[in-house]
């Protein structure tokens, strides 16, 4: 009988050791995935980040390019310099009296 009750009392302690390691072990699952999703999320909102730079990079790019026509610096050099060409005449509009 005495081997008994000692065995019974091996089982339970070895029990309770299973259990508290699987409990401690499905605490740490459990804020893993929690981790894992929070990091899912920011993934997302980088690679959101990323497409709208990337867009914003191709705006300037083709900006950069219109910017270096001889047409865009002809019309800045007319409208915010007032250069003109030798014999273009410029008429500009008076303004209406009330």
């Amino acid at each position: 009988m005495g081997r008994y009750r000692q065995n019974k009392m091996g089982m339970l302690c070895i029990s309770c050791i299973v259990f508290l390691l699987l409990a401690g072990m499905s605490t740490k699952i459990l804020r893993l995935y929690q981790k894992n999703e929070a990091l899912k999320e920011k993934e997302n909102q980088l690679v959101s980040q990323l497409e709208s730079e990337q867009e914003r990079q191709e705006e300037i790019l083709s900006y950069e390019s219109y910017v270096t026509t001889p047409e865009h610096i002809e019309r800045i050099a007319k409208t915010k310099l007032g250069l003109v060409y030798p014999g273009e005449i410029i008429f500009k509009e008076q303004p209406k009296e009330p």
